[in-house]
């Protein structure tokens, strides 16, 4: 049986020669979980149970681990010259990066931290490993301890300066929310306590009692939590002075779309609210909850989305959480006022590609045309720092290319920990039990990361995959800003579906300047999708040719499928 009969589907279930390896690839995860006994363990990997040695870092911090002198330094690293306070950030936040074990800015947070520094719209579309998260939180975090420690010359008002300033921070998924916030407590004080309250909005956890200084929420939850209480919505808007939108490319299109036009239409208009109030003289007056307000906040720029279907979104859109469905009217007017600007967008993107009306970085280009671009040397290219390899596979010669691949993995081990990390990717959650079970057979242990699993083993497979090593066999869940330190080798049991999502598979090794190599298995239906990107690779060019190939290759199956049913209908008849 095929699990899924698409552009690159994966066919283990259909092998003949292994029928008794993926017998049962339709169990359920928790079924799953308790078909493995311990008496059939008895084959393990000994580097699976060995812990890391030295302090567990939270995710998201392996450019503190890069080792220059052994790897050799590249352009990950700025300039020698170029320092933390050199770039502005002030000595206090300087200490907790350097206590933190990030001693040196990267190329990436060397161009964008001045710009967020400087008060401007921001977009920083850089590749995958590049350190981009701290690129804004440390500029961010360091404005804020300003404030607190009482240095007001950042902000011409002062009256302004003394009140409440909060950074809201939004990310498309739970995983991603509460990564952030480790990123952010990374950074601590000469007592040893987080320099700011950061907060998450998401999962199970409500609004925060205590006032944060920086929310980190899905636009989902960060909308159930201020609509039905318009008081907490009034104090939001009127606190919030910096915006974040991490992602951005997914936050921009497809289902984010709707909930992301009404936050910024929202913070644009306390922003317009605010500017009026200066200009009058009078006291900033207070939003109405009536019809009025709904009206003004609906005169913004319009939003050209790019079409999305169920197909489209897939395992991208693992661990959103839901919220009442938004009718966002079609005919808003399209206008642009000038206005006093009181807030500062940032928006960051591993792929933002601004080739046609509705692509994410195009929009931004319409919304925020006086924003600065900071963009990454090898945006939407491959990684000099990756050795890829490519091996054409067919059903009978799948299962064997799959093990041949892993078994690669034990030999590579990291020279520091003797801890090797592997994540192999397929498209679907079926897919990945078929791998997983497949891999128990031959006597390896592996963990599974998808949307049937729950958010607490998720997080606990995140966490003994970075502490032991070992494989990790995900969906896309696991492509998009998940950072573990050091996987030194991404193998695609499924081919990627589109170049963005191989963008992001590929994003997991060769981190913070690290190297890593990336193994790909593809079919006869991905060998277009896989010239074209390796075309793109050998003329050391970006992969944009190839974003649109995934809308054509399902136009071309459905034109292909309707073909093959047209005769046997005319038969029938």
């Amino acid at each position: 049986m095929i699990l899924h009969r698409s552009a690159s589907a994966l066919h283990f279930c259909r092998l003949s020669a292994q029928p008794k390896l993926i017998s049962q690839c339709k169990h359920s995860s928790s079924s799953f979980a308790h078909c493995w006994p311990s008496s059939r363990l008895q084959i393990r990997l000994c580097w699976l149970n060995q812990r890391q040695q030295g302090h567990a870092r939270a995710f998201g911090t392996a450019v503190a681990t890069m080792d220059v002198d052994r790897k050799g330094d590249d352009s990950f690293f700025a300039d020698d010259g170029v320092s933390w306070t050199s770039l502005g950030i002030s000595d206090k936040v300087s200490r907790a990066l350097v206590n933190a074990g990030i001693h040196r800015p990267s190329t990436v947070q060397a161009a964008c931290i001045p710009s967020i520094l400087s008060g401007k719209d921001v977009v920083v579309a850089a590749e995958t490993g590049s350190g981009k998260t701290h690129g804004y939180l440390v500029p961010l975090i360091d404005r804020l301890c300003s404030l607190q420690d009482g240095s007001e010359h950042i902000v011409a008002d002062k009256k302004l300066a003394q009140s409440h300033r909060l950074s809201l921070v939004l990310c498309p998924n739970v995983m991603l929310c509460e990564q952030v916030v480790r990123m952010a407590n990374v950074l601590a004080g000469d007592n040893g306590e987080p320099l700011l309250q950061v907060t998450a909005v998401c999962g199970q956890q409500g609004w925060p009692v205590n006032e944060p200084d920086i929310i980190i929420s899905t636009p989902a939850a960060l909308l159930n939590n201020i609509d039905p209480k318009k008081d907490r919505q009034l104090d939001l808007l009127r606190d919030i002075k910096y915006v974040v939108f991490d992602e951005a490319d997914m936050l921009l299109c497809g289902s984010f779309q709707n909930q992301v036009i009404r936050l910024v239409n929202m913070l644009r208009f306390d922003e317009k609210l605010l500017s009026r109030t200066k200009e009058s003289g009078t006291e900033r007056p207070l939003l109405k909850s009536g019809h009025e307000d709904e009206e003004d906040m609906q005169a913004e720029i319009i939003l050209e989305g790019e079409e999305s279907s169920e197909e489209d979104q897939g395992e991208s859109l693992d661990l959103v959480e839901k919220i009442e469905p938004v009718t966002i009217k079609k005919d808003w007017k399209r206008v642009r006022k000038n206005y006093r600007r009181s807030k500062q967008y940032i928006f960051v993107a591993a792929t933002l590609p601004v080739n046609g009306k509705r692509t994410a970085g195009s929009v931004l280009k319409q919304m925020f045309p006086d924003a600065n671009w900071v963009t990454g040397n090898y945006l939407h290219c491959h990684n000099p720092r990756t050795e890829e390899k490519w091996i054409e596979v067919s059903v009978d010669t799948q299962v064997d290319a799959l093990l041949q691949a892993v078994k690669q993995c034990f030999t590579s081990e990291d020279n520091d920990t003797n801890i090797s990390r592997t994540m192999v990717f397929a498209n679907t959650v079926e897919a990945v039990e078929a791998v997983a079970k497949l891999l128990f057979r031959a006597g390896i242990q592996c963990y599974r990361y998808h949307k049937d699993c729950s958010l607490d083993e998720r997080a606990k497979a995140l966490a003994d995959f970075q502490d032991k090593g070992g494989i990790l066999i995900c969906t896309d869940a696991a492509a998009r800003g998940i950072d573990i330190p050091n996987v030194s080798h991404v193998i695609q049991a499924d081919f990627a579906t589109s170049a963005v999502d191989f963008l992001h598979r590929v994003g997991r090794t060769a981190r913070a300047g690290q190297f890593g190599t990336v193994t790909s298995l593809y079919t006869e239906s991905n060998r277009d999708l896989v010239a074209a990107i390796r075309e793109a690779g050998e003329l050391g060019q970006p992969v944009e040719t190839a974003f649109s190939r995934k809308r054509s290759f399902r136009n071309k199956l459905k034109k292909k499928a309707r073909s093959e049913t047209i005769p046997l209908v005319r038969t029938t008849a």
